[in-house]
């Protein structure tokens, strides 16, 4: 940063990524205010309405300050200048969010920093993904009561998986379920493939699956909402999408003539099964829906925030161990690869590849 540039920044005043401080008291709630969002620069030496005060003793003074950032859980990343009798210290956004001092949590909200409230802490880890949804145990299942042992030893065919005598070891080893003094607890991930009523337990997890006679999605035909385990939901979703799928024939000289459909299947089943790996099932009001309009399928996705067609932006693996049984059963890989067999598939099949929208709304 130069002279001019500093003035300039002074001109502008606070904002999100800028704070003025004339000392370092409280300076710890603005590195992680700023640590716990996209980063920004704290400009000490400088009141509030923008006016140099200047610094003493700077040597001193830069040690202090990067006590302060060290102090911080985590050590917060800083780097520091001095410029006119400023010490500007710029902050990197977080690689290990969320962050706190001594005082508590703390975020960015415009030019201000906010202490956080508990709830507003609960949903910054989940967000963050230190909290998953499908590691979270769910002390209302009951084992042996409620588990699907048809469901399980479906599972063990379909990942060509040698059965073995002790379910329980195996569950275990699936990472689904932990034997706590003398009894098994099963987790999210557990009961939304192994339970006899998963909805029971997790009544968001249904998949909403609809026909449109008319392209804006009034006149409704045929719904349903597709309920069971999370292998079951994407077969039945796959048999709507059939069903009602047209269907041109062509004849190639062989004794049986060639079925060509609409849509490639593979594709869509690919984005049907990264919509439920991927799901953010803390949001408890939103289903995964199917929208089969006269000349589209969209299919809408709460991944936190409302992300349309179909799997959200990046590879992070949300639901880990959701993510690896689908693996094991070779519904998908674990290296968040949807999008690229989606594109190839539909490269093979001369398809147009898939619109993707991501609606922020927060």
């Amino acid at each position: 940063m130069d002279r001019q540039e500093l003035e300039m920044i002074l001109k502008e005043g606070e904002g999100y990524k800028i704070e003025f401080k004339e000392g370092i008291s409280g300076l710890e709630k603005e590195l992680v205010a700023f640590a716990n969002a996209s980063g920004g620069k704290v400009l000490l030496g400088v009141t509030d309405e923008g006016k140099i005060k200047g610094i003493k003793l700077p040597h001193e003074l830069k040690s202090q300050v990067q006590d302060i950032a060290n102090n911080c859980r985590p050590r917060i990343k800083i780097a520091l200048e001095e410029i006119g009798g400023v010490l500007i210290i710029s902050v990197r956004e977080g690689e290990d969010k969320p962050y706190e001092c001594s005082s508590g949590f703390y975020k960015r909200i415009g030019p201000n920093s906010q202490k956080m409230t508990r709830n507003e802490i609960l949903d910054f880890f989940k967000s963050e993904g230190k909290i998953r949804f499908d590691e979270l145990t769910e002390p209302r299942f009951g084992y042996p009561k409620d588990f699907d042992k048809d469901g399980f030893r479906r599972f063990l065919e379909l990942g060509e998986i040698s059965k073995i005598r002790f379910a329980e070891k195996l569950l275990i080893g699936l990472g689904v379920a932990e034997k706590q003094e003398g009894r098994l607890y099963f987790n999210n991930a557990g009961i939304l493939f192994f339970s006899k009523n998963p909805q029971r337990f997790i009544p968001w997890s249904v998949f909403t699956v609809a026909l449109f006679k008319d392209d804006a999605g009034v006149d409704i035909i045929d719904r349903k909402e597709i309920e069971g385990s999370l292998f079951d939901i994407v077969e039945e979703v796959m048999k709507f999408v059939r069903l009602y799928s047209k269907v041109a024939y062509r004849f190639t000289g062989r004794p049986r003539r060639e079925n060509v459909y609409e849509y490639p299947f593979d594709a869509i089943r690919e984005a049907v099964i990264n919509s439920v790996m991927h799901k953010y099932y803390f949001e408890h009001g939103h289903n995964n829906i199917l929208r089969f309009f006269p000349d589209r399928i969209r299919i809408e996705n709460y991944w936190q925030k409302p992300s349309h067609f179909v799997l959200g932006k990046t590879v992070f693996r949300r639901n880990h161990i959701i993510a690896d049984l689908f693996a094991k059963i070779h519904f998908g890989e674990k290296m968040g690869t949807g999008f690229e067999r989606i594109r190839e598939v539909c490269k093979k099949e001369n398809a147009p590849f898939p619109e993707i929208e991501f609606n922020q709304t927060k």
